[in-house]
């Protein structure tokens, strides 16, 4: 399935597709038509005195001249223009790198110190991992088993888990019910909800829920009391509102120490990306 373009990747063709065209406009079936030649003598006098390769406001047309030297280079050098959209796309990504560094250094508090998120890795670990994720989101059921890589070969990263329901309401009720389990039975009943969550890819309705809670031997009636407690839809808003900060727009989103790493990726990244905070 082919995937749409990111904003760079468009920008990029866009460029590409700019330099084409000034291709074909200085070929001389564009607006790059020579001056009348009863142009003002100042005109002529004003274009000699550019520097070289600048033309001067007319309208929106071409040097003729200078349009034909970038039609020639062009078609002699195409890969100029690729050459050009790489740079650019690597400009945006570094652009885009420094500002997630702002971000994440904006909101550390509320990423890294927050008592109300699950806990889990090596909770002393020198390189903290936060995932935003959603329970009916297939990329974060499919990352769940990457992060456990990650713990296995790295026994000192530590993981913070931040609900973020953005699919609807199954994902809303799953966040709550986990938010719920956390605060009334603890980390460790967390943790098994957790994965069983994760792990479970059909309805999430008040009936599974039940089942959930009598698997793990769970006090059902306490938790559904107090999944819409104010202290839950704290929680839930708390996230949104940093997601928001952050400008996270989908699940997974991870943050590893200062680098933000938006999407899917397999544990061989995310190994990389906690070698990289360690330098």
């Amino acid at each position: 399935m082919s995937l749409p373009l990111s904003d760079s990747g468009l920008i990029g063709t866009c460029l590409a597709a700019s330099a084409l065209g000034l291709v074909v406009l200085t070929s001389g079936g564009g607006s790059g038509a020579a001056p009348a030649s009863d142009a003002p003598a100042e005109a002529h006098e004003t274009a000699e005195a550019l520097p070289l390769g600048a033309t001067p406001a007319t309208g929106g047309a071409v040097d003729p001249e200078f349009g034909a030297q970038v039609r020639a280079y062009l078609l002699q050098n195409p890969e100029v223009i690729f050459e050009a959209v790489a740079e650019f796309e690597r400009r945006n990504a570094q652009s885009q790198a420094d500002m997630d560094v702002a971000l994440v250094q904006a909101n550390a508090d509320a990423l890294f110190n927050d008592p109300m998120s699950w806990v889990g890795g090596n909770p002393e670990g020198d390189v903290t991992l936060v995932e935003f994720l959603d329970y009916k989101c297939g990329f974060c059921k499919r990352a769940m088993p990457e992060v456990d890589a990650l713990l296995e070969a790295d026994g000192n990263v530590r993981v913070i888990v931040k609900e973020l329901p953005i699919l609807g309401p199954e994902s809303d009720l799953a966040a709550r019910f986990a938010i719920s389990v956390l605060d009334l039975a603890g980390p460790e009943a967390y943790d098994a909800v957790h994965v069983e969550l994760m792990g479970y890819d059909g309805a999430i309705t008040p009936e599974y829920l039940e089942e959930v809670a009598g698997d793990l031997d769970l006090a059902l009636d306490e938790i559904v009391a107090h999944m819409d407690s104010d202290t839950v839809t704290g929680v839930i808003d708390n996230n949104r509102a940093l997601a928001q900060r952050l400008q996270i727009s989908g699940t997974p989103t991870f943050v590893m120490g200062e680098t933000m790493i938006r999407g899917f990726v397999p544990a061989d990244a995310l190994i990389e990306a906690a070698a990289a905070e360690r330098q």
